[in-house]
């Protein structure tokens, strides 16, 4: 393959200019290489799937290679070929086996030929006659697994072809998935860099290609909107050049969210992460007591009424344009959630407190309140069951998983860089692996997982008898201060005498229905799938997906399903006088599905 243009050559007018001036410009697909190409290196059919059986044993160590035959390469290698010598074009073979790693053939086969290069004193650091060295071309080609490996080994995450090009640029350019860039990310890579020649940065080189994947990616890393190439062009002015209405949308969503296009004095505050929180927090806040103060004020005027509550909307407007931050996905639901339970616990002190009888009523609320406390904030505080390791920790796991040919993206998380435990999962909120993952809940701003599943599911069954009491309260009061009653009105009157006595109280009844409704569904939902199935949310959504799961149209059959009593003994970790004890699994160290435990009721710790 030879270099299109240069990098010196004269760029020009359009925004294709720089495609042809990316330097060592790959072919995409193995099956698009020519014969007489320098990535073919000579042999005449491409380097597909073949569909006859040819004696290795005749093949040079450079076809082997380009073809993944591990053991005639492993032949040659151990017979003295020297592995550190480039072919005819100036390649060597680690440059090969970073290039054409084919999972048609074997499946992360070309990752082991890295690994047995490496091992008889390959040097990944050198360059081809392109200018790139393995790392560079892993990352064109989307070879995840050999550009972890390369890191691993010592490889700098930064480094430059001769172009000026890393590894970042070329996966951003070239690979139209969320890896090897995300990798890339999780190993701290620049992302404001710019090549040697054209100044571009990984996300000028993602807008060129159109890479809507990797530009969400680089944003949500930090990548500098306004960064500006050897021609003083943002990558949004390349966008705008190629009229691409997701990427403009995009980019300007991003210059806005760091406040450049605001005022001074709203800049200052938009660059405030901790103020934005806040904000998105104590916004239902002020909603829901608007909503219900101006239904309640004395004004027989609906359009009064109704210019107010445009006042409300306008302010919710402006302060989700220029204060919400998008990308704290959790706060607004929690504020929802905070704001409603405030607002209902004041409702029941300042009107019910003096209606209701305080031993068979107020006592057992604030009982199952301090229960519904406790439990809340351990769902929304206490750790899930993150799966953590250091930075030696997660490079001795690549190196260890590739050594033994096991460094697949099935088992292993590309993001966090560590082996993933059986039933675990990468939450792309929390954007880390929880042990055991349930889901992600908003309403308690955080992952529910291992290490507070049985929390999250006493707060749902409190917050349900909570929820009950406040609609008991809202009936209670109407009973007492309302003229009306649903057997003597019927439904429609007693609704609109209801609303119209205390339009507050109507309000907080509303809110307690809503919150009613999703919740007993929910715990509902829970509490089949822990007894009943034995899995999770997350296992049960994905259950095709896990080898271990038997799923028909009907069923889905769980290794981890050992009936409802025993599941429910399991999971809520119960124990009575020896008669009966859970197993206890450490999730976040799991990695098979095998763990001890013995027949019959009783259970054994592990």
């Amino acid at each position: 393959m030879q270099r299109e243009e240069g990098f010196n050559t004269k760029m020009a007018d359009g925004p294709d200019e720089y495609e042809s001036e990316a330097g060592c410009v790959p072919l995409l697909h193995p099956e698009e290489i020519k014969p007489q190409s320098h990535y073919n290196h000579g042999y005449g059919e491409p380097l597909g799937r073949k569909t006859h059986i040819d004696d290795y044993s005749t093949w040079d160590i450079v076809k082997a290679t380009q073809y993944g035959i591990y053991e005639r390469c492993r032949e040659l290698v151990e017979a003295g070929y020297d592995v550190r010598q480039p072919d005819k074009e100036n390649v060597t073979l680690l440059h090969w086996a970073a290039i054409n790693n084919r999972i048609d053939l074997v499946k992360q086969g070309h990752l082991s030929m890295v690994v047995q290069l490496m091992k008889y004193g390959a040097d990944p650091s050198l360059i081809d006659g392109e200018g790139c060295s393995c790392i560079h071309l892993a990352a064109q080609f989307g070879h995840t697994s050999i550009v972890a490996y390369l890191i691993a080994k010592g490889q700098d995450v930064d480094m430059m072809d001769q172009n000026g090009m890393t590894p970042l640029m070329w996966a951003a350019y070239r690979t139209h998935s969320v890896d090897p860039t995300r990798l890339l990310l999780t190993f701290n890579v620049s992302v404001n860099l710019g090549d040697k020649y054209h100044k571009n940065t990984a996300l000028h080189w993602a807008v060129l290609a159109g890479n809507t994947t990797v530009i969400s990616l680089l944003l949500e890393a930090g990548a500098n909107v306004d960064a500006q190439n050897i021609k003083g062009e943002s990558a949004l002015d390349l966008a705008k050049q190629r009229k691409n209405v997701w990427m403009i949308n995009h980019l300007q969503e991003a210059r806005q969210a760091k406040g450049y296009d605001n005022p001074s004095f709203l800049r200052k505050l938009k660059a405030d992460k901790e103020f934005r929180q806040k904000v998105m927090l104590g916004t239902p806040f002020l909603v829901i007591w608007l909503v219900g103060f101006i239904a309640d004020l004395n004004i027989d005027s609906w359009l009064i009424k109704g210019l107010m509550y445009g006042g409300v909307w306008a302010t919710v407007q402006f302060l989700s344009k220029s204060f919400f931050d998008h990308s704290m996905h959790s706060a607004l639901p929690l504020g929802i959630y905070l704001a409603t339970k405030f607002w209902m616990y004041v409702t029941w002190f300042f009107w019910f407190w003096n209606d209701l009888n305080f031993l068979f009523i107020h006592l057992p609320f604030l009982a199952n309140s301090i229960a519904l406390f406790y439990n809340f904030g351990k769902s929304w505080k206490s750790d899930p069951g993150i799966i953590k390791a250091t930075e030696e920790q997660k490079k001795k796991t690549i190196v260890e998983l590739a050594e033994t040919g096991s460094l697949d993206l099935s088992i292993f998380c590309s993001t966090c860089l560590i082996r993933k435990p059986v039933r675990s999962k990468h939450c792309g909120v929390c954007n880390r692996c929880i042990a055991k993952f349930d889901h992600h809940c908003p309403w308690v701003g955080n992952c529910v997982g291992a290490g507070n599943h049985r929390y999250f599911m006493g707060y749902l069954f409190f917050l349900l008898f909570m929820i009950c009491w406040m609609i008991y309260g809202c009936i209670s009061y109407w009973g007492l201060h309302c003229e009306t009653s649903y057997t003597k009105d019927g439904f429609w009157t007693y609704i609109t005498q209801i609303a119209t006595c205390s339009p507050w109280m109507f309000w907080m009844f509303l809110n307690s229905v809503f919150h009613f409704m999703w919740v007993a569904v929910l715990l509902m939902c829970q509490m089949y799938q822990i007894s009943c199935l034995g899995i999770t949310t997350n296992e049960r959504m994905n259950a095709r997906r896990y080898k271990h799961f038997k799923v028909t149209t009907t069923s889905i059959e769980s290794p981890f399903n050992h009936g409802c009593v025993r599941n429910i003994i399991d999971f809520f970790e119960f124990r009575c006088c020896g008669l009966f004890r859970p197993v206890i699994v450490d999730w976040t160290r799991q990695y098979t599905i095998e763990y001890d435990q013995i027949s019959g009721s009783g259970y054994q710790l592990v």
